[in-house]
């Protein structure tokens, strides 16, 4: 196995609205999203070893627009707004899912999406849909299960192989997961290993699959715990 690589530099590329408005697609892109305050800021900083680089806020909700960070000039680390209860109103939710749905099937350099889900809850309605979504719209993703230090290790063993079987049974096949804590580390390096991978294959997405994905929406309207 190669060893992680190794981050020297990490920066605020720019916040974007809709895909409209994102930068150039000339890196290669990993996507990180997740429901609201499942620790997603948090994982960044941890990952790329700043603190200060993505906002953390006990608020849900808190990013509302597309973050792209730039990691060693090489690739991208981006940030997208999270599902779930964000105090926020309908309207919003339907706006911050829209532009998420977007960017994950349009975005011709993203190379791989990373699902965060909370290690201390037993399967959420909402995980469950997303993922659906992205197996159905055949778009390439793994679940990171966060917060890992904050339940006992039974508990999180529990909710991790129940979380795994529901996808099972759903016909659902993330190509990893991977078990996490910003706080102690836990998971850092075989994530990092796991993006290397991806990084000496420059290819784009290909254009025109099988079926032309639609952005369908239901997803966002079955997570109601």
């Amino acid at each position: 196995m190669n060893s992680a690589m190794k981050i020297h530099s990490a920066s605020l590329l720019t916040s974007a609205p809709d895909l409209e408005v994102c930068p150039e697609p000339s890196k290669p892109e990993f996507a990180f999203v997740g429901r609201s305050n499942v620790g997603k800021s948090s994982l960044i900083n941890m990952l790329t070893g700043n603190d200060g680089l993505a906002r953390t806020s006990s608020q849900p909700g808190k990013t509302r627009l597309i973050n792209f960070f730039t990691i060693n000039d090489h690739w991208r680390l981006v940030d997208l707004p999270g599902y779930g209860y964000a105090k926020v109103s309908k309207a919003d939710r339907q706006d911050f899912n829209e532009r998420v749905s977007e960017y994950l099937l349009e975005r011709q350099n993203l190379k791989h999406i990373f699902v965060l889900v909370d290690s201390q809850h037993e399967p959420m309605d909402s995980d469950l849909s997303f993922l659906e979504w992205l197996q159905e719209m055949e778009l390439p993703f793994s679940v990171i299960f966060t917060k890992t230090d904050r339940a006992s290790k039974s508990q999180v063993g529990n909710n991790v192989a129940f979380f795994l079987e529901e996808c099972q049974h759903l016909a659902i096949h993330p190509a990893k997961s991977f078990p996490c804590s910003a706080k102690t580390a836990a998971g850092k390096r075989c994530i990092l290993e796991f993006i290397d991978s991806f990084l000496s294959s420059s290819g784009k997405r290909k254009n025109g699959s099988k079926k032309k994905p639609q952005i369908n929406l239901d997803w966002m309207n079955k997570g109601k715990k």
